[in-house]
C-alpha cells in the first residue's frame, strides 16, 4: 500500500454490476465515544438505512475503527484525548463494532469463520517526507473476511477522519462509495439506484468552449451530498446568492434528473439536484476514483488527524467561487426544492446511549423544576 503506487494508479475497481448494493462499498468511520462500549449508534445508522436506503444494508462495507491520540484527565474526542476509563471501553467498543458489522453485513446464509480472516499490516501515509528523520507513516491492522466483504481498519495511531476515508478508499474495489461517519442517521429516502444511474452517465463538453447545455448535455455527477438542516434551502441561501459565480452555476445546472427505472416496473423517476459548493463530510455518495484524483491526489492534502471539510473542503470552494465547479462535480440532493432534511446529526461526541440520554434528560427537568421551586 506503497504511496506512490497509489498517488499514480487508482484502486482495480470490480467488473460494472447493476444492483446498487454491488455498485457501493460504504465506508463507516467510527471513534471513541461517551457512549462506548455501547453499538448503539451503529445499531442507529444501520437501522436508518434499512428503513431508508436498503441497498446499504446489503453492500460490502469498511469499517475504520480510529483511535485516541493521549489518555488525558478531560476527554476532548476532536483533539483525540480520552479518559482512562474512555480508553478501557473502548478496547471493548472495537469488539462490539466488528461483531456487530459482522452479524449485520454477512450475506444471507454466510457463517465466517474468523479464523479464515486475513490479516495484514498496511500504512497510512499522510504529510511530507521532505527530511530524512520524518516518515510520517501510521501503521495499521487491516482485516477481511475470505469473500472482502468486510473489512476492518484499526490503526495504531488516531488517523483523523480525512485519513480514515482515504485509507479506506484505497482498499475500495467498487466503482463508487458511500461515506457515513458514525453520528449521522438517514431521516429521509434516498433514490440510491437512481442516483448511481445519474452518475454513471457519459459526460461530455457540449462545445469546445466546454459550456454545457443542460437541454442537451448532462454536466458530471461525481459526489453527492445529502441535506442537514444547516443546509435547507441550499440553492437559494446565503451560501450561494452572495457570489455572482455561484449564483450563475446554480441557474444554469440546478434541475430534476429523469432516470429510467429497470424492469419490472419501468417508469421515469426525477432526481432533484442542485450544484453544491463545498466538499462536506456528512454522509455522501461518490465516485471512488473520483474520490482518490480530486481529494487526496498525493498524501499531504490532509494531515493527520485533520477533516477534509475543513482542508481541501475549503480549497474546493476557493476554486468554485472561480468559476472551476466542474472540477469537483459536487452536488445536493434537493427534494422539496430543498426544504427537505435527510440525514439528522446524533452527536457522537456527547451522545451517551439512550438511557445515558434519557437519564441526562431527566437530570434537566429535576433541576428546572427545582429552579423554578426556588423561584416560587
Amino acid at each position: 500500500m506503497g504511496d506512490a503506487a497509489a498517488d499514480q494508479e487508482p484502486p482495480v475497481l470490480a467488473s460494472m454490476p447493476t444492483a446498487a448494493e454491488d455498485l457501493v462499498t460504504l465506508i463507516i468511520t467510527t471513534s471513541p465515544t461517551p457512549s462506548a462500549p455501547s453499538t448503539e449508534l451503529l445499531e442507529h445508522i444501520t437501522a436508518a438505512f434499512r428503513k431508508h436506503c436498503p441497498p446499504l444494508a446489503r453492500c460490502r462495507v469498511i469499517l475504520v475503527l480510529d483511535t485516541y491520540d493521549h489518555i488525558s484527565d478531560t476527554a476532548r474526542l476532536k483533539k483525540g484525548h480520552v479518559t482512562a476509563a474512555g480508553a478501557a471501553t473502548f478496547a471493548q467498543y472495537k469488539l462490539n463494532a466488528i461483531g456487530f458489522i459482522l452479524r449485520e453485513y454477512a450475506p444471507v446464509g454466510t457463517l465466517y469463520e474468523r479464523e479464515r480472516f486475513t490479516v495484514s499490516t498496511e500504512l497510512a501515509e499522510y504529510g511530507s517526507v521532505a527530511y530524512g528523520h520524518q516518515d510520517n507513516n501510521v501503521p495499521m491492522s487491516v482485516t477481511k473476511t475470505p469473500d472482502g466483504r468486510i473489512i476492518f481498519i484499526e490503526p495504531s495511531q488516531r488517523l483523523g477522519f480525512g485519513l480514515a476515508v482515504r485509507s479506506a478508499l484505497r482498499l475500495t474495489t467498487t466503482p463508487y462509495v458511500w461515506i457515513q461517519q458514525h453520528d449521522w442517521s438517514l431521516i429521509s429516502d434516498i433514490p440510491l439506484n437512481a442516483l448511481l444511474r445519474i452518475m454513471q452517465q457519459e459526460h461530455k463538453p457540449a462545445s469546445d468552449s466546454d459550456i454545457w447545455d443542460t437541454q442537451t448535455i448532462r454536466p458530471p455527477v461525481k459526489y453527492v451530498c445529502f441535506p442537514s438542516i444547516r443546509m435547507i434551502r441550499y440553492a437559494t441561501s446565503d451560501h450561494v446568492m452572495q457570489y455572482p459565480a455561484l449564483r450563475a452555476l446554480t441557474q444554469l445546472h440546478k434541475q430534476s434528473f429523469s432516470v429510467q427505472s429497470e424492469r419490472p416496473c419501468t417508469e421515469t423517476v426525477q432526481v432533484p439536484l442542485t450544484p453544491l459548493f463545498l466538499w462536506h463530510d456528512k454522509p455522501h455518495l461518490a465516485s471512488t476514483e473520483h474520490y482518490l484524483n480530486a481529494v487526496f491526489p498525493n498524501r499531504i492534502v490532509v494531515p493527520r488527524g485533520a477533516f477534509i471539510e475543513d482542508t481541501v473542503g475549503h480549497r474546493a470552494r476557493t476554486e468554485m467561487k472561480d468559476g472551476d465547479w466542474k472540477k469537483w462535480a459536487c452536488w445536493l440532493y434537493y427534494p422539496d426544492e430543498g426544504n427537505r432534511l435527510c440525514v439528522r446529526h446524533l452527536k457522537g461526541r456527547t451522545w451517551r446511549g439512550l438511557e445515558g440520554e434519557l437519564a441526562q434528560r431527566i437530570e434537566y427537568m429535576r433541576l428546572n423544576e427545582a429552579g423554578e421551586t426556588l423561584k416560587n
